[in-house]
């Protein structure tokens, strides 16, 4: 097995796995570079590296579906970028910058999980889950008191209305 997957895009727009010996979408593409597999797509017509306007169209794909992080004042500066500065300089100083801000969301996470001993998205998710059942709980035991051990519904709306009328 070669170290970098070849993928190879045919005329009619489909990318084709040339290691799994299927046909790929772009939400493949975005899982292989989120799992951080090394590819290259060929366009299969010219023999052509394209992985550059895959990713490009991954990136336009996920700007459009989900919440975007790229705003328009964003694009546009990207845009007269090419003109008026150097693209090596460009392109280098904005891998740094991301890099950085996820160097320095990793160490947040880090210094989160170890003041609250877990990871913070699990733990809310965990706090969340406790409260909706105690919540739910709750329900259950207020309605208990409203509602005869028999569970008829006309002595429920009895009970409910004489409770009503008695505290009226």
């Amino acid at each position: 097995m070669s170290s970098t997957r070849v993928i190879k895009k045919y005329p009619n727009r489909r990318l084709y796995d040339t290691e799994e010996s299927r046909y790929i979408t772009l939400a493949d593409i975005k899982d292989l570079v989120m799992n951080k597999v090394n590819f290259e797509v060929i366009d299969k017509k010219s023999g052509e590296d394209i992985t550059r306007t895959i990713l490009l169209q991954v990136i336009s794909e996920q700007e459009q579906q989900d919440e975007a992080i790229m705003s328009e004042d964003f694009l546009a500066q990207i845009i007269r970028a090419y003109g008026s500065v150097v693209p090596d300089f460009m392109a280098n100083y904005l891998e740094k910058s991301l890099a950085l801000f996820m160097q320095q969301q990793k160490t947040v996470q880090g210094q989160m999980q170890s003041i609250v001993g877990a990871d913070p998205l699990n733990a809310m998710a965990e706090l969340t889950q406790q409260n909706f059942q105690r919540l739910q709980s709750l329900q259950e035991e207020l309605l208990k008191q409203f509602v005869p051990a028999g569970g008829d519904s006309n002595n429920a709306d009895t009970a409910a209305t004489g409770s009503q009328k008695k505290a009226g």
